[in-house]
């Protein structure tokens, strides 16, 4: 059944997607190093590939991650976010409403996410989004999820700074584990003028509090990656 859901997923998308116009897109490359991860080998090396874009119909964003440990083992994780639009407003508080959708990728595991989220006009904010899941488990009992995420750009004199990011919320599952809480978020300096580049390139820090990681009772992840993000 979770198979045939994400047929559909991958399916209802991509004829907007072809069909559509596109207003915006970005894809980056991210690279990060830390010492404090939990669960597995504490140091790891993260590859990201991330794309995100803007269509007639709604948004895309999607990530692959690829963890490499020092003690040799490694990791593949991908989502796929498709959102679409239920209402948009103009001059408002609120810019839409939208059915949103995410597909969690990992080994062994696929877990399908759906729900609402909506989109604000935050003075100073490049985005600012609020999302509430269903989540269907890959061989976990199905609970709820609430997300944030924002993105905010600013300046120090004259060097231009992002710091961006998000909050995970979800739900305990009986006889598992409780509720867990990742807060993900990126200081991030564009060095890109400084090489006569055209799009952004960051060096930064990654910071991620991830309390009851995995469900796991008292396991808490307090975790700085040394961060280096390219736009092209």
């Amino acid at each position: 059944m979770k198979k045939l859901i994400l047929v559909l997923l991958l399916c209802s998308s991509f004829p907007f997607a072809v069909n559509a116009e596109r207003y915006w897109s970005d894809t980056s490359l991210t690279y990060l190093n830390g010492s404090d991860y939990e669960v597995g080998d504490p140091d790891r090396h993260v590859l990201t590939l991330e794309y995100v874009g803007g269509y007639s119909w709604g948004k895309i964003f999607s990530f692959a991650d690829r963890l490499e440990s020092d003690n040799g083992d490694t990791e593949t994780y991908i989502e796929f976010s498709p959102e679409f639009y239920l209402l948009e407003f103009d001059d408002n508080p609120v810019k839409n409403i939208s059915f949103t959708t995410t597909a969690e990728v990992g080994d062994g595991f696929t877990n399908y996410l759906y729900g609402i989220g909506a989109a604000f006009d935050v003075p100073g904010f490049q985005f600012f989004e609020l999302d509430a899941y269903k989540r269907n488990n890959d061989g976990l009992p199905n609970n709820y999820q609430l997300t944030a995420s924002w993105g905010l750009p600013f300046s120090i004199g004259e060097t231009q700074w992002m710091f961006d990011g998000f909050i995970d919320y979800a739900s305990g599952i009986s006889n598992v584990g409780p509720a867990n809480l990742n807060f993900t978020s990126q200081l991030k300096w564009n060095i890109a003028p400084y090489f006569e580049l055209s799009a952004p390139l960051y060096v930064g820090i990654e910071y991620v509090y991830w309390r009851n990681k995995f469900y796991i009772d008292g396991v808490t992840e307090k975790n700085p990656n040394l961060l280096v993000k390219w736009h092209f």
